[in-house]
C-alpha cells in the first residue's frame, strides 16, 4: 500500500520484443507508487500528471529491437512505453516550468511522469481549445502535416493532391490544409464509415475505399485523370507503386509514414521507381522532430481556422490506461476513427 505522501501509478509496460503483427498480449498495465514531488536535488526535473496519451503508428517500430538507424529507439521490455501527450505539471525544479503549467510533448505511458532535462516538452498557451488537441492537430501530426504539405510540397492554388489514410491523425488535417490552399483533394481510407466523414466533415472533393478497388491504377486514373501533382504518403507498399504510375510531370511526394509494411517481416518492394526518373518527381522523407522551429507557424494558420469553423478534428477516445494496448493496436487494422487518444484523466 503506498505511503501517506505516495500514490499509486498505473502504466503501460512492454512486456517482451513483437514480430510480426502486435497484440494487447504484449503490453501489460501495472500497479506501481511514486512520490508526487520531484526528488531532492534534482536538477532541471518536472513531474506531470498524464491527462492524454497520442496513439501514434510510428510507435510500432519501437516495439521491436531496432537493429540499424532507425529515427527512434525501441522501447525498453519491462519499463513503461513512452510517446507524445498532454499533461499538467505537479511540480518542476527547470526554470521553464512551473507547477500549474500545461504542456505536451514526450512523457510516459503511466498515470503520472518523472521526467529529468525534457527535450521535447511544450507549454500549452491556448487553452480555448480542447486539451486533448495537443496530442493531434495542434501537436506532432498537425506540425506533420503542415511541414509535409507546405514546406515538402509547396502547393500552389488549383493543383491535385492525394492524400492516403486520409481520415487519421494527419491525413484529415492534410486534406483541410490543401482545400484552405485552393487545391482539388482526394483521400483514400478503409471503410465508407471513414470515406463518408472525408466527403462530408472534412470537405474532400472526392474519396474512395482502397479496400473496394481491385485496380488501384484504375481508381487513381479515375479520379485524377490529368495526373497528381502532390501525394502526401501515409501508406506505403502497392499504394505507392500506383501512384508512382499516376504523378505529373515535376510531382512531389511527402513521405510520412508507411503504416501497411509496419508489422510485415519483410517489406513489399516498390516496383515503379523509374516513374521518379522520368517524370522528374520529387519524393522526400521527412521528420516531425526536426521542424518544432515552425511550430507558431502551425499555431498561426490552424488556431484561427478551428475557431472560425473552417478546420474541423475528429478524434477517437478511450478511456483509462487499460484500454490503451487495444487503442495502439487497433491503429494497424483501422479501428480507429479519427485521431486516436487515450484518455489517462481529465484536468
Amino acid at each position: 500500500m503506498a505511503g501517506s505522501d505516495e500514490v499509486s501509478n498505473k502504466q503501460v509496460i512492454l512486456k517482451h520484443y513483437v514480430t510480426g503483427f502486435p497484440k494487447d498480449s504484449d503490453m501489460s498495465v501495472v500497479t506501481k507508487t511514486m512520490k508526487l514531488k520531484v526528488p531532492e536535488g534534482s536538477k532541471d526535473t518536472v513531474l506531470l500528471k498524464n491527462l492524454y496519451l497520442s496513439c501514434d503508428p510510428y510507435m510500432r517500430g519501437r516495439m521491436s529491437k531496432l537493429d540499424r538507424p532507425y529515427f527512434v529507439t525501441s522501447f525498453e521490455p519491462g519499463s513503461p512505453l513512452n510517446g507524445y501527450g498532454v499533461a499538467k505539471v505537479l511540480d518542476s525544479t527547470h526554470p521553464n516550468y512551473k507547477k500549474g503549467d500545461l504542456a505536451w510533448g514526450y512523457t510516459g505511458w503511466e498515470e503520472y511522469s518523472l521526467i529529468a532535462s525534457p527535450l521535447l516538452l511544450i507549454k500549452i498557451e491556448h487553452t480555448d481549445v480542447p486539451l486533448s488537441y495537443y496530442t493531434g492537430i495542434l501537436g506532432m501530426p498537425g506540425i506533420t502535416a503542415y511541414v509535409g504539405f507546405h514546406e515538402v510540397c509547396s502547393p500552389k492554388k488549383g493543383e491535385s493532391v492525394f492524400v492516403s489514410a486520409a481520415s487519421g491523425a494527419v491525413g484529415q488535417l492534410v486534406g483541410q490544409l490543401a482545400k484552405l490552399a485552393g487545391c482539388y483533394v482526394v483521400g483514400s481510407a478503409g471503410s465508407k464509415e471513414k470515406v463518408d466523414l472525408l466527403k462530408k466533415k472534412f470537405g474532400f472533393d472526392e474519396a474512395f475505399n482502397y479496400k473496394e478497388e481491385p485496380d488501384l491504377d484504375a481508381a487513381l486514373k479515375r479520379y485524377f485523370p490529368e495526373g497528381i501533382d502532390i501525394y502526401f504518403e501515409n501508406v506505403g507498399g502497392k499504394m505507392l507503386d500506383a501512384v508512382l504510375l499516376n504523378m505529373k510531370l515535376r510531382g512531389r511526394i511527402a513521405m510520412c509514414g508507411m503504416i501497411s509494411q509496419y508489422n510485415l517481416e519483410q517489406p513489399e518492394g516498390v516496383h515503379n521507381l523509374m516513374q521518379v526518373v522520368g517524370k522528374r518527381i520529387r519524393m522526400e522523407g521527412f521528420i516531425a522532430s526536426d521542424n518544432y522551429d515552425l511550430y507558431p507557424k502551425l499555431l498561426e494558420l490552424v488556431l484561427p481556422a478551428i475557431k472560425q469553423g473552417k478546420i474541423v478534428y475528429v478524434e477517437d477516445m478511450v478511456e483509462g490506461l487499460e484500454k490503451a494496448p487495444a487503442a495502439l493496436v487497433g491503429l494497424f487494422t483501422g479501428q480507429n476513427v479519427g485521431k486516436q487518444v487515450v484518455v489517462v484523466a481529465r484536468e
